[in-house]
């Protein structure tokens, strides 16, 4: 939670101006940490545009209840390579080293663009990675038995398509990482995503996701799938879920919270089928809608100054998936809002958050004893389809 900035200068550069370091004062909350208080560091040459070298993403933390480990940091450092790339076309190599909440994770990262002219709205990026990492503390989750805590060393490789139109806004996403430390069993997890938002005319879309995780025997617990919620080492992508108490523990274990991703199957977050005090399954297919309608709210915001940036989408969603295991195909219906900031990158890429109350009024398969139909309702963190 950004409060303010200020900037100061330093160095110089012939192809830009001078270096700058921006820094923010950062406060977040965790069950552990208690209040923690920190400072983020952005350091750039002023014109670069988030594309000139030496790019720096930082931050160190101090936990206020002064926990076993009371002080984390992150850091992020990019060099583009300039034998391959262009305007728009940045390649590059990144690394990454952080511990903070209970984890440790160091990466570097090979990454390659490509764009469709000066249209930054139509790419193509491909990333390699190789990344070492531990969970050394269960105290920071939520549900420990979701968790190894043995070293891993992971291989990596990402592909995104992303073309955006006035008609629709398509994206896919192809992840595979293979865990090669010799100390912690071997295993595979392959991800694989699509969605496709269609704009019907000035008032209505339709949306539809589809996903695909699968891992091999031995895969640590963190990779795993539930039914609903995003793969338990996806949480730490997003300082709401990252640690336990930010989100309320009871709010997870009556189905009330929704972490987003994976199968994003919404009815089932309080069914066996989504069980995080549980280990996981190992694959998951699933597919999710959302039909979109106007409502007044959101058409207000669309005629004002901010309509760019915040927005209020209600729609009727339904989702379809199975967890195989000899389960059934599980399905859900429901209507929802959702509420969105989003302020796009010098690259176009989504910057923001996205927040949703369901309601997942009928299901196929409830738990023995519950029914078919019933008010459930959720809150969720972060958008299903596309922000």
């Amino acid at each position: 939670m950004v409060l303010g900035m200020f900037s100061t200068e330093i160095l110089s550069q012939d192809d830009y101006g001078k270096y700058r370091f921006i820094p923010a004062p950062d406060v977040w909350f965790n069950s552990e940490d208690g209040v923690r208080l920190g400072i983020r560091v952005l350091g750039e040459y002023e014109g670069s545009f988030k594309d000139g070298p030496h790019r720096l993403d930082a931050g160190i933390w101090l936990g206020t209840k002064i926990p076993e480990n009371p002080v984390s940091y992150y850091l992020s450092f990019t060099e583009p390579i300039k034998s391959i790339s262009d305007f728009g076309e940045e390649g590059s190599v990144q690394i990454i080293s952080s511990i903070r909440t209970g984890f440790a994770r160091h990466l570097i990262q090979l990454n390659k663009r490509w764009q469709n002219g000066f249209n930054e709205l139509k790419y193509k990026e491909i990333a390699f990675s190789y990344s070492q990492e531990k969970m050394f503390d269960a105290d920071y989750r939520p549900y420990p038995i979701q968790w190894s805590s043995s070293w891993k060393s992971l291989l990596g490789v990402n592909v995104q398509i992303h073309n955006e139109s006035e008609e629709s806004v398509f994206e896919s996403n192809i992840n595979f990482q293979q865990n090669v430390n010799p100390s912690s069993p071997s295993f595979s997890v392959l991800n694989m995503e699509a969605w496709d938002v269609f704009s019907l005319n000035e008032h209505f879309a339709f949306g539809v996701r589809v996903f695909g995780g699968f891992t091999s025997e031995n895969t640590s617990n963190e990779y795993l799938y539930t039914a609903s919620f995003a793969q338990p080492i996806l949480w730490l992508g997003n300082g709401v879920s990252r640690a336990n108490g930010t989100i309320p523990t009871n709010w997870l274990d009556n189905g009330f919270a929704h972490v987003s991703g994976s199968g994003n199957l919404r009815g089932y977050t309080d069914t066996k089928f989504s069980n995080l005090s549980i280990q996981g399954f190992n694959s998951i297919v699933a597919v999710n809608s959302e039909f979109e309608f106007p409502n007044p709210v959101s058409k207000a915001l669309k005629e004002g100054m901010i309509g760019e940036f915040v927005f209020l989408k209600s729609y009727v969603f339904a989702d379809a998936g199975t967890v195989f295991e000899d389960n059934p195909v599980l399905l859900d219906a429901g209507i929802g809002l959702q509420f969105s900031l989003n302020i796009p990158d010098f690259l176009g890429k989504p910057r923001g958050f996205a927040l949703r109350y369901e309601v997942p009024f009928w299901i196929s398969e409830p738990d023995a004893g519950d029914s078919n139909f019933k008010f459930r309702h959720l809150l969720g963190f972060g958008a299903v389809i596309s922000l």
